[in-house]
């Protein structure tokens, strides 16, 4: 049965950050992610998770007002101060994974000289998470939201990954973006399951709960699970109302 994630970034939003978590463990989740649980000294965070009975299975690195260091030649030495402080919270969280988005391509940049930067980048902060044991995943983003997002499908996180070739490097593949942007959703989680370390949900169009789109979830999360994934399934959508009340799908994952 497939493992499922709250996430708070997106989710309970009825509530105060950190009251989400006391909100998604009475809604009978055992664990959660959150892209930026910075605001919050680490020990706040621990403590909800600890007074819940919870796992953080997933934050964000650090990301910055521009959402692209990770692929900025000038913004290197901001990448590492970005690591040092994705360490310190992955490992006072416990935290099995971060996600570390590339972010939007600058105007006028030069694609290799940008793929250079965040394979460099990479391979220094999987080296770095991997002496706390967190691994450093790669998303892609759709277009469509976030137009000029610089790693946009499946295959090009591969390719980043495999020329990093660390081995504390995996994909986050998110089925909402990768809809939009490939579809052939089943047979691409079956190819890339080797490096697939995160999975995140939402239906589409709307980004909202499974069910309400044209995702078939009742047939890709046993399918998910039938192909021997171990990891979580996190539940990164927009609720269409108050989050509680939309829950009624998740209720045999739970």
């Amino acid at each position: 049965m497939p493992s499922l994630d709250a996430n708070l970034q997106f989710m309970f939003n009825e509530y105060d950050v950190l009251d989400r978590y006391d909100a998604a463990a009475r809604a009978g989740f055992k664990a959660v992610e959150l892209q930026s649980p910075y605001p919050f000294e680490p020990e706040q965070v621990k403590e909800r998770l600890e007074r819940n009975g919870l796992r953080q299975i997933l934050i964000n690195m650090p990301a910055g007002d521009e959402r692209n260091v990770p692929i900025r030649p000038d913004r290197r030495d901001q990448f590492r101060e970005f690591v040092a402080q994705g360490v310190k919270y992955a490992e006072a969280l416990n935290c099995p994974v971060i996600n570390c988005p590339p972010g939007p391509a600058p105007e006028g940049a030069p694609a290799d000289e940008l793929k250079a930067t965040l394979v460099e980048n990479l391979r220094y902060a999987a080296t770095e998470f991997a002496k706390v044991g967190t691994r450093v995943l790669v998303e892609a983003i759709n277009t469509r939201d976030q137009p000029g997002f610089f790693v946009h499908t499946t295959s090009d996180c591969r390719a980043v990954i495999q020329e990093a070739a660390h081995e504390n490097l995996g994909i986050q593949y998110d089925v909402y973006h990768m809809q939009i942007m490939e579809g052939d959703l089943a047979r691409t989680i079956q190819a890339n399951l080797d490096l697939i370390g995160h999975i995140q949900i939402a239906d589409t169009p709307g980004r909202n709960e499974p069910g309400t789109g044209e995702i078939n979830y009742d047939f890709l999360l046993p399918y998910i699970d039938s192909l021997g994934y171990e990891g979580w399934v996190g539940c990164e959508y927009k609720p269409a109302g108050r989050t509680e009340d939309g829950l009624g799908w998740a209720r045999k994952y739970l």
